[in-house]
């Protein structure tokens, strides 16, 4: 293997996660150990900050707070939601993107982010191929919603099902201190998969979890949801619902009444406002006293109930995407494989970016129930062992002691 000198870039893009700064950590920190890497290079929000030469110079960090990275939520480096054309259209950004990569010799280019990340990722390593300009480009995977094709699940998942779970049981116990009837709807994040909606389910095997739970893998029926709801409000004087933002009738149209007609740089609907649209609806229809909860940006960021196994493992993809690199691979995406059949055990395999990229990954149909309102224990058991576990968070003053980078931009030495 011909051993490749120069320097590298990390950047992160797309919606953070609380453990997508872990494995910046795991990529930073390997590449400086690694004697072929001259320089480690942070993108100022992705790969605008490469577009835009917005470079930050990760050697000059303090390694302890390299270390703080692994507590701190949120994308350090900072995020975009940008899309590259098709470089056979229109290949300007990819020209500048070379230019920037020839500029500092950059020959290791590592991504940090979900479907759309890697497809950038995937578009970025062709066009070097094509050019003949030799970089390894590897796509480093993080996403709350869990629908990356290729692998068991993705690291970020794991922390928000914590937190989504024990936020649930938490309404829970609160939903049931009065003797008044009530309805609780929760509304999670989740556009076309439903993986962080079903791990409301979780909470079940506590005993207060939702008694109702819809993903966007099953048709929604407005008339079905009310009749379900109904049913259980007027047997037990309560009914927790937990429902997915993207579920959608049968036509494909949102239930959300506050989808609009603006997007993200990818493309995709803006969505907001359904517990609200749903409470409304069974107050009309039930007369039940009705409250909506919006987790909203809580699940991706609430690094105070993140999973230690999550942790380790975000860890563990940005350090076996540098050294994969280093001993020669390149256009892939590190993937876990694991087994659940005697324990948990989780091991780092690569992918093709070509079967990552803009493939989204449902939840099987076989762990919804007949229903349609509900996750079997295939799920549950599914998820379980990426919750476990507590980081030994620092603390300052009783709270979380957060990274503080000094981002010295490369422009600045």
């Amino acid at each position: 293997m011909n051993q490749l000198t120069g320097a590298c870039i990390i950047g992160q893009s797309g919606g953070p996660t609380s453990v997508i700064n872990a494995s910046a950590q795991g990529v930073i920190q390997t590449a400086l150990r690694e004697g072929c890497i001259t320089r480690v290079l942070g993108a100022a929000h992705g790969i605008k900050g490469v577009l835009d030469d917005k470079l930050y110079d990760m050697g000059q960090e303090d390694m302890a707070e390299l270390d703080l990275l692994q507590y701190t939520p949120s994308s350090a480096l900072g995020s975009c939601r940008y899309k590259l054309a098709d470089p056979d259209l229109d290949d300007t950004d990819y020209k500048r993107i070379l230019e920037v990569f020839k500029k500092y010799n950059v020959r290791y280019f590592f991504y940090n982010g979900g479907n759309d990340s890697m497809d950038t990722c995937n578009k970025i390593s062709k066009y070097m191929q094509k050019m003949g300009y030799e970089c390894r480009v590897m796509g480093v995977p993080k996403t709350i919603d869990n629908d990356l094709n290729g692998t068991d699940h993705c690291p970020g998942f794991g922390s928000a099902a914590k937190y989504i779970a024990t936020s649930c049981a938490e309404v829970w116990q609160d939903a049931h201190v009065y003797d008044t009837g009530t309805v609780t709807v929760i509304e999670i994040m989740g556009r076309h998969a439903g993986w962080l909606a079903g791990s409301s389910a979780l909470a079940s095997r506590i005993g207060c979890g939702p008694d109702l739970v819809y993903l966007p893998e099953v048709d929604f029926d407005m008339d079905e949801f009310i009749a379900s709801v109904r049913e259980i409000y007027e047997r037990t004087g309560k009914c927790m619902v937990a429902v997915s933002e993207g579920i959608h009738y049968a036509d494909g149209r949102f239930v959300s009444e506050a989808e609009t007609s603006a997007t993200d740089g990818f493309g995709h609907a803006q969505l907001g406002g359904l517990a609200a649209m749903l409470a409304n609806e069974i107050k009309e229809r039930i007369g039940a006293k009705v409250r909506g909860i919006e987790l909203s940006l809580l699940q991706r960021c609430g690094s105070h109930l993140s999973s230690k196994t999550d942790l380790e493992e975000a860890f563990l993809a940005g350090k076996t995407a540098v050294e994969a690199a280093v001993a020669g691979q390149t256009d892939k995406m590190v993937a876990f494989e694991c087994d659940r059949s005697n324990g948990y055990s989780c091991v780092p395999v690569l992918q093709p970016l070509d079967i990552v990229a803009n493939i989204e990954k449902k939840v099987p149909r076989a762990w919804i129930n007949d229903a349609g309102n509900g996750l079997t224990d295939a799920f549950i058991d599914f998820v379980l062992p990426l919750v476990q576990g507590e980081p030994d968070t620092p603390r300052e003053n009783a709270l979380p002691r957060f990274a503080r980078l000094k981002k010295v931009l490369t422009t600045d030495m």
